[in-house]
C-alpha cells in the first residue's frame, strides 16, 4: 500500500520520536552514529565548569544553582560536570542542582545525583522548574535534531514545500510555504534559482525562544553544527543529510537513520533578542574560540612527566588529543556556541564573532 508524501517537517519529527522513531530506538544513542562536542565530556567539563562558575558569580552565589543539560542523551556530560565539580570546585558541588532532560528512559548507572526528566524540550523543562531555572542550562546538539520544512525553487522558479515518502526519501513538490516561513527565507536565506533549496528554520528559533523562557536569570548555551547568512548565501543544495553508524547517509525519514540539518544561529540570536520580551544579550562564535576563551588548550604534557610519571604522561596524550578534537578549526572547533544571558545577571561570555 503506497505511503503518501508529507512535509518534510511532519515525516522527520516522526522519524525522531515516532513509535518506531531513531531516538526511541536501542541503537539510537548519537555518539553511535555521529561525532558531538558532549561525545568529548571529559574535556569538555573543564570549560563548562568555568562557565557555570561565571554564572554563579553574576547571579550573586545564590543557594541553589541549577545545571540542566536539555537533549542529555545517556547523562554522561552532566555526569563528567559532576566529577570535575567534586575534584575542582567542590564550594560549588553543594549548591549545585544537576538536571538531565531527554526522551528516552534513565541510564541505571547513571550518577544518582543527577535529576531526570523524560520528556521533550522546552515542555519537560517549564515542568519541572515551574519557578524557572536559575544557573546554565545547555543545549548541546539539540536544536538540528528540531524537524523543519524544506523548501524549493521549482522548474518555473515558484518556491515550493519539499513532500518526501517516509519510506523511500523520495520527494515531491507541495504547496507554497507559508507566509510566515517565507519571510524567515527572505531575511535569512533568500533563494532565486530553479532547484535552489533551503531547511526553514523558524522552528528552531520558537524551540530556542520556549528554553530561554524556561530561565528565570542565568546562561543558556546552545552548542551546533550550524551556519551564519553570509555562508547560506549561495549555498543551492541545503543541508539535510542522515547518519548511520558513523557514516552520511541519504536522509530517509522511516527511523533507521538520524536526520539533521545545520542550524541558523544567527536567526535564533535575532529571534531571541526581539522576541524574549526581556532584553536577551547574545553572542554567537566559533567553539574553537569560544573554547580557548574559556581555559581550554591542546597542550602537550612536557617529556619530564614521562620520566617522572608514565601513566600521567599518558593520559596528557590522551586528553590533548581530545582537546585538539573540540578545537579543530576543519572539525568540531567549526561548531558555533550561542551564548544567550538572561536578564538578572551579566556573565563574562566567550569573545564574540557575531553580536546581535
Amino acid at each position: 500500500m503506497p505511503t503518501a508524501s508529507v512535509p518534510w517537517r511532519e515525516a522527520w519529527a516522526r522519524a525522531q520520536l515516532g513509535p518506531d522513531g531513531f531516538y526511541r530506538r536501542a541503537d539510537g544513542t548519537p555518539s553511535r552514529h555521529f561525532a558531538t562536542s558532549a561525545g568529548y565530556a571529559d574535556v569538555l567539563a573543564a570549560p563548562l565548569v568555568e562557565l557555570l562558575a561565571r554564572t554563579d558569580r553574576a547571579l550573586g552565589h545564590p543557594p541553589r544553582l541549577d545545571l540542566v543539560d536539555v537533549g542529555a542523551g545517556d547523562g554522561s556530560l552532566l555526569a563528567a560536570l559532576l566529577a570535575r565539580l567534586d575534584r575542582h570546585a567542590p564550594v560549588l558541588t553543594g549548591r549545585v542542582i544537576a538536571t538531565a532532560v531527554d526522551v528516552r528512559q534513565r541510564p541505571p548507572d547513571l550518577d544518582p545525583r543527577v535529576r531526570w526528566v523524560r520528556g521533550a524540550a522546552p515542555p519537560a523543562v517549564h515542568a519541572a522548574f515551574p519557578d524557572g531555572v536559575r544557573g546554565l542550562l545547555l543545549a548541546l546538539e539539540l536544536l538540528d535534531d528540531i524537524p523543519c520544512d524544506v523548501v524549493e525553487v521549482d522548474p518555473d522558479g515558484r518556491l515550493r514545500t519539499v513532500l518526501v515518502d517516509p519510506r523511500t526519501g523520495d520527494e515531491s513538490y507541495g504547496e507554497p510555504p507559508s507566509d510566515a516561513d517565507r519571510a524567515w527565507l527572505d531575511r535569512w536565506w533568500p533563494l532565486s534559482s530553479p532547484a535552489d533549496r533551503a531547511e526553514v528554520g523558524r522552528t528552531r528559533d520558537l524551540a530556542l525562544r520556549g528554553l530561554v523562557d524556561a530561565v528565570s536569570a542565568g546562561t543558556v548555551l546552545v552548542v551546533d553544527y550550524a551556519h551564519r547568512r553570509e555562508e547560506r548565501i549561495g549555498t543551492t543544495a541545503g543541508t539535510l543529510t542522515g547518519y548511520r553508524d558513523g557514516h552520511r547517509v541519504p536522509p530517509v525519514p522511516d527511523g533507521g537513520c538520524n536526520v539533521t540539518a545545520h542550524v541558523a544561529l544567527d536567526a535564533c540570536a535575532a529571534a531571541l533578542e526581539g522576541g524574549c520580551g526581556r532584553p536577551v544579550r547574545t553572542a554567537v562564535t566559533a567553539q574553537r574560540a569560544a573554547l580557548q576563551g574559556l581555559g581550554l588548550d591542546a597542550a602537550l604534557p612536557t617529556p619530564a612527566v614521562a620520566r617522572s610519571d608514565p601513566t600521567a604522561y599518558a593520559a596528557g596524550l590522551a586528553r590533548a588529543s581530545r582537546a585538539g578534537r573540540l578545537l579543530d578549526p576543519d572539525g568540531l572547533g567549526a561548531h558555533l556556541w550561542l551564548v544567550a544571558e538572561v536578564p538578572g545577571h551579566a556573565p563574562g561570555a566567550p569573545d564574540a564573532s557575531v553580536r546581535n
